[in-house]
């Protein structure tokens, strides 16, 4: 009989990753309901690594194909940022190679802060290169927000050091003499545009945390400059700020001298 405590052999079952680890058949006639217990956690973990696997590389298949065609740089690229009333809209660009395995790359509004934040670190770090540009209120309200966004993209690509062979990039087809593949929902189905999202969105957060505190009262820490409610009461109370777009609804109508945003004295 198995002289482990259930305690022992979960923690060791936390090591194993293979279904055919020797150590498995040894406690398969373990009658304690806490080992079949265990057994089963182990067994729907293994069912779930391999399913994110299967999706990971279901997700590369755009840039294996083109690594295949010859293409030694292909670039993924997304945007953040343009729906809201404040702030500015992000764009990255984010080559990869065929080593990057961070299997948790996907797109950035399925995962939690806590990940992002984590694969937004591992992602710069393990990427070929990471090239972003931005775009704020005054330049979206100028151009329009389609025209920034493009504007803001070719500035990031053209920002790369290593010149991109193909673009795969996310919705917006860019006028830029790259070849390029548009891909509807692209951070769900292209891991270098999934990245490229996260880091943008990451990017982002971060500005408008740092907002936050230079023009409080609107929740910019929270909403990040969409138009929720608390958001609206704060452009009712106390008016537009500079980062506010002033071509988006319903910014215009506080626009007027008894309702701008000043900068209180200390």
């Amino acid at each position: 009989m198995n002289k482990e405590t259930i305690s022992q052999i979960k923690a060791r079952l936390q090591t194993i990753t293979d279904a055919t680890d020797p150590y498995l058949q040894t406690i398969r006639d373990d009658s304690r309901k806490g080992v079949q217990m265990a057994i089963q956690q182990f067994e729907r973990r293994l069912a779930r690594q391999k399913e994110a696997e299967e999706a990971f590389n279901n997700r590369f298949k755009y840039e294996k194909y083109y690594w295949e065609k010859g293409c030694q740089y292909v670039a993924g690229m997304d945007e953040v940022g343009r729906g809201p009333l404040a702030g500015p809209v992000v764009t990255c660009a984010v080559i990869l190679n065929a080593d990057f395995d961070l299997i948790g790359v996907t797109d950035s509004k399925q995962l939690t802060r806590h990940e992002r934040e984590n694969l937004y670190l591992r992602i710069v770090d393990e990427a070929v290169e990471v090239s972003i540009a931005v775009n704020d209120a005054p330049v979206i309200d100028q151009m329009n927000i389609y025209a920034a966004t493009q504007d803001a993209m070719i500035r990031a690509v053209n920002h790369l050091h290593h010149r991109p062979d193909h673009l795969i990039v996310d919705a917006v087809p860019l006028a830029i003499d790259i070849p390029q593949t548009t891909l509807i929902k692209g951070d769900q189905k292209s891991i270098s545009v999934a990245a490229a999202s996260i880091v943008a969105k990451e990017y982002r957060d971060h500005l408008m945390r740092d907002y936050d505190y230079v023009y409080p009262g609107y929740g910019f820490a929270q909403n990040m400059g969409y138009g929720t409610k608390e958001h609206l009461v704060g452009l009712e109370k106390m008016g537009a700020t500079p980062i506010h777009r002033r071509s988006f609804n319903p910014v215009p109508k506080y626009l007027n001298p008894k309702c701008q945003f000043k900068l209180e004295k200390s």
